[in-house]
């Protein structure tokens, strides 16, 4: 969904964009600056598709928003169980925001499991709306309840609502043709409609919405309408919700521009298509399903009238070669994995340095070793982007920061492997891969040009005065190779991954063109331009410096901001590019006393700071599948500040 924004003046004033229904005169309103809710049930429930279409009227709203999806690794877990609980959190406020948020205010709990997994999230004072159907003793003693928490008192310092969701949204549905197993998948339609009343939504994209998904089954759709109208209903004419909220467009400055809500693998698919067509180059595919990487592979599959072209293979070792086949053959090549795909994918990704071809290897990290956590979030693949292949193989590094950036990091990660023929490892993870925010949507001509020239004729002339081709003449600025397409007729060369002599591309197992041509790949990558680091340090007194990479850049920037809202100095920096670091990184890295680095991992980037700069770099580490929580950065932060 996109939406319009005009200039921040005239942004308090906005109208509400769709159609809304108007709470009744008589229930109290109350203006709020910010919330943030937790839709939690069995994975069957709907969870991850009710917290997305409330997001998506959320951000045709006006509101800045966050979002923190969170499911089991199952496809179907055992429903009732704690390890089954799905959730989702939607942060959104009238004000600049970063985070999903620390705990929810409002937590829907469909069940029992629901409720026991996320209560000890939930503050007390925070309204909680349970769906007191399931709440049978059965359902209860799954979990470990001795008697109902609805009756025992142990919720007694929340605002609790109990809804028997399950019969509402049945007897709403009567009048369908649905058994009751039917009517009741509808449930979380009727609570969509509910917290739509309380909070103002929009709800016209939402019919909308389910009016397109079931348009093969008209009567499942006009039931989940139905659901969704009655829950609505409910909310304005029940006296169990006496009051309802708003919050305002968001205040902050935004640029002139359509916006619309983005997940960070949908912008970085956004980005590879933006790229291809900024190179004029088709853009390749080659992928095998893993998550949290998949979506990238669906989405892209979608797009073949713009030249894109996906295949899905049989493992992980086929996708990359199918990739690097592609680059050989002049396409813009891209292949996506998980941080097990990556292991496996490490002997081609070495070809790709030894080829010096364009690649693009993006990794949604997710929690490891082995199978590790699929679903939950981790960036514990540095070192492993960094060295995980044999002999000196050295990559590129980058990693996007937001959602949205995943946009822009997919255009640079191009940018980089285009203009320097090599690989690039760019580094997501589950937290930016499924989370969301809005997005404005840029304009063409303000694009990066990628486009390349390819070699067109021989470029070396040897001492009996022949012209010829060498694959392996470099640049001089960028001691790229040049990038002759199979076929060409003069352009013959060699390839494969035995090691070449220098220039010509002939295999050489000469031990003097064997050092050469090893530290001439590895100062290509040390050679790269990328930006100077900036630092946020505006009272220019700090002495401590918080440096983070990848998605802690939220996290961090909430602590930060409530620390110097205490009165604290201290300063912020964050690294896309990993490899090479920022030629001034070392230089900011000394004007301050000490350097906290902050990583959902157990010190990678501190491991290679403190290496290369022989600064005692503190980690700050959380390797539990969850982002860091503002709260939690800014108490470690200010310890650090104070010594």
């Amino acid at each position: 969904m996109t939406s319009q924004v005009s200039s921040p003046a005239e942004q308090a004033d906005e109208a509400v964009v769709g159609e809304q229904r108007k709470p009744a005169g008589a229930k109290e309103t109350r203006r709020l600056n910010r919330v943030i809710i937790r839709f939690a049930g069995d994975s069957g429930d709907g969870m991850q598709l009710t917290g997305d279409r409330f997001t998506s009227e959320t951000a045709s709203f006006g509101n800045d928003l966050s979002t923190l999806p969170n499911f089991p690794a199952e496809i179907r877990a055992p429903a009732g169980t704690l390890p089954g609980v799905s959730s989702f959190q939607l942060h959104f406020a009238d004000h600049d925001i970063l985070t999903p948020g620390d705990a929810p205010n409002v937590l829907v709990a469909m069940n029992p499991a629901a409720l026991k997994a996320n209560i000890g999230d939930v503050p007390r004072g925070a309204e909680i709306i349970v769906n007191t159907d399931e709440f049978t003793k059965r359902a209860m003693a799954k979990v470990g309840y001795a008697a109902s928490p609805l009756e025992d008192g142990s919720l007694d310092g929340y605002a609790v609502h109990p809804v028997p969701l399950t019969t509402m949204t049945v007897e709403a549905l009567k009048e369908f043709e649905l058994s009751r197993k039917e009517a009741e998948r509808s449930k979380n339609m009727f609570a969509l409609g509910l917290l739509s009343w309380m909070y103002h939504r929009p709800t016209e994209g939402t019919e909308k919405f389910l009016k397109s998904k079931f348009a093969k089954k008209p009567e499942i759709a006009a039931a989940n309408i139905a659901a969704f109208r009655a829950g609505w209903n409910f909310g304005e004419t029940t006296e169990d919700f006496a009051v309802s909220y708003e919050v305002a467009p968001a205040a902050k400055t935004f640029p002139t521009g359509t916006y619309r809500n983005i997940s960070g693998n949908l912008a970085l698919s956004y980005g590879l298509i933006a790229a291809s067509k900024q190179a004029d180059l088709p853009l390749y595919l080659g992928s095998y399903p893993i998550t949290p990487a998949s979506d990238i592979l669906h989405e892209l599959s979608k797009h073949k009238n713009f030249g894109v072209r996906t295949f899905q293979a049989e493992d992980e070792i086929a996708g990359i070669g199918a990739a690097l086949g592609a680059a050989f053959g002049g396409s813009l090549a891209v292949t996506t994995t998980s941080g097990p795909g990556v292991a496996l994918k490490s002997e081609t990704i070495g070809l790709a340095v030894s080829l010096e071809l364009p690649l693009l290897v993006i990794d949604i990290q997710r929690g490891g070793p082995s199978t590790g956590l699929p679903t939950k979030t981790e960036q514990a693949d540095l070192l492993q982007a960094m060295y995980g292949r044999n002999g000196e193989a050295p990559v590129p590094v980058v990693a996007p920061c937001t959602p949205a950036d995943c946009f822009d990091a997919a255009l640079e990660a191009a940018r980089i492997a285009l203009t320097y023929r090599t690989p690039v490892l760019l580094l997501s993870d589950g937290y930016l891969a499924n989370g969301s925010e809005p997005w404005r949507i840029p304009e063409v001509d303000g694009l990066p040009d990628l486009r390349v020239q390819f070699a067109q004729g021989p470029n070396h002339t040897l001492d009996d005065g022949t012209e010829v081709f060498w694959p392996y003449k470099r640049d001089p600025g960028t001691l790229a190779r040049p990038w002759a397409i199979p076929g060409t007729p003069g352009l013959e060369h060699r390839i494969g991954g035995i090691e070449k002599q220098d220039g010509t591309g002939n295999i050489s197992y000469d031990p003097a063109n064997h050092d050469f041509m090893v530290r001439t790949r590895q100062a290509k990558i040390d050679g790269i331009d990328v930006p100077d680091i900036e630092v946020d340090d505006p009272s220019g007194e700090a002495n401590t410096l918080v440096l983070g990479w990848g998605s802690t850049y939220g996290p961090i920037t909430a602590a930060v901001r409530r620390l110097r809202a205490a009165g604290e100095n201290i300063a912020q920096a964050h690294l896309r590019h990993l490899n090479p670091f920022p030629r001034n990184l070392g230089a900011v890295l000394g004007r301050y006393e000490k350097v906290v680095i902050p990583e959902m991992n157990l010190g990678q980037l501190a491991t290679l700071v403190r290496a290369k700069y022989l600064v005692d770099a503190h980690s700050y580490n959380q390797v539990n599948g969850m982002p860091f929580k503002a709260e939690q950065l800014a108490t470690a932060l200010k310890e650090a500040i104070d010594g």
